[in-house]
């Protein structure tokens, strides 16, 4: 199997509030038979129904919201730009979690909830420099042992 993501799809409780609150944020999605595609860099964010990603996918949806065990990610090029965008996020409808702060790694980061309890973590993280495109490489790590 190679390296690679191509769609992250969340299970939302309503999908015309989650595409709401993302456009809120200044995303632009397309609707196809209840399903909202957004397209973020060189992936694609899906909100469907939690039902019915949990009926497609095989498992029972045990929970209807709360931690489910994964954080996204979005890193920005400067710890102003993780405020701006922790504030925005509070506006359009997001629960703050963690306000930005230092981060042990030397960068700055903070986290947010959506309406559906999906976990974003917002960072400036100096170690992964962003590309102009605003992709990031993981660095090599070289003899890092394994914690």
């Amino acid at each position: 199997m190679e390296q690679r993501i191509s769609l992250i799809t969340l299970g939302v409780a309503d999908v015309a509030r989650a595409r709401a609150f993302y456009e809120r944020l200044g995303w632009r999605g397309q609707e196809v038979e209840g399903t909202v595609f957004f397209q973020a860099g060189g992936l694609g964010l899906v909100l469907w129904g939690r039902e019915k990603l949990a009926r497609d996918s095989g498992v029972e949806d045990t929970r209807a919201d709360g931690f489910g065990g994964i954080a996204l990610a979005h890193n920005l090029r400067s710890p102003e730009e993780v405020d701006e965008l922790l504030a925005a996020a509070g506006k359009a409808g997001a629960t703050v979690t963690r306000p930005a702060a230092p981060t042990f790694y030397g960068g700055y980061a903070g986290a947010f909830t959506d309406p559906d309890g999906h976990v974003w973590e917002i960072a400036h993280n100096p170690g992964f420099p962003l590309a102009e495109d605003g992709s990031i490489t993981i660095p090599d790590f070289g003899d890092a042992q394994p914690s």
